[in-house]
């Protein structure tokens, strides 16, 4: 994989730079959530995307939730959603940003996420980074939409358990805040996959 992420540059052809997204995002391909933002509200969020979305006689949204809704039609991934995904927009001009639900359903995973935020965010983040070099693990830092935050990514040449992928995330993290005691682990947010177990049915979040 490091090998072919190497040879993959900005003038490389679409099915290349696809072919290499999906073969670090692995996740369930049955099912892909999509961001979300209201214009009212502003609130923002990830929900599964759906094939009966806003169709008339058949989507009564915001009567009743997606949760609750008899019609639900999860889409799946494809090259097309990573290519929209990867160009900001849908086939009808909206912008499009695909998410991944990593756990597959046999509850192992390709890939762990870890969330910083908040003040301290890029110190934590280069403690974590230095962590992984320290063991030996490959890890990537890539910075959140809002600026104020960075996601640690580990990708797994084989699927492991996801017990196991939160665990390794756990151990460098503890390693890391021992040998950086003057940073704070208040920026740490949370791991992806978030639970060891598939013990609730994918939700909006």
């Amino acid at each position: 994989m490091v090998s072919e992420a190497s040879l993959v540059h900005q003038y490389s052809p679409a099915d290349t730079k696809i072919r290499l997204f999906r073969s670090l995002f692995r996740g369930r391909d049955d099912i892909y959530p999509r961001r979300f933002e209201s214009r009212k509200t502003g609130r923002s969020g990830y929900a599964p995307a759906c094939a009966n979305e806003w169709v008339r006689g058949i989507c009564e949204k915001p009567r009743i939730k997606c949760a609750e809704c008899q019609f639900r039609q999860f889409l799946p991934i494809t090259d097309d959603v990573i290519c929209w995904h990867l160009s900001g927009f849908d086939p009808a001009g909206e912008p499009f940003v695909a998410g991944v639900y990593p756990m597959l359903q046999d509850e192992t995973c390709f890939l762990l996420a870890v969330d910083f935020d908040k003040d301290g965010w890029q110190e934590a983040a280069r403690a974590f980074l230095e962590g992984c070099r320290a063991v030996g693990v490959s890890a990537a830092l890539e910075r959140s939409r809002s600026g104020r935050g960075g996601h640690v990514w580990l990708f797994f040449e084989e699927a492991i358990t996801a017990v196991s992928a939160r665990r390794l995330g756990s151990f460098i993290l503890t390693e890391s805040m021992d040998r950086h005691s003057s940073i704070s682990l208040g920026s740490y947010d949370r791991f992806f996959p978030n639970q060891d177990r598939c013990l609730t049915a994918v939700s909006e979040t």
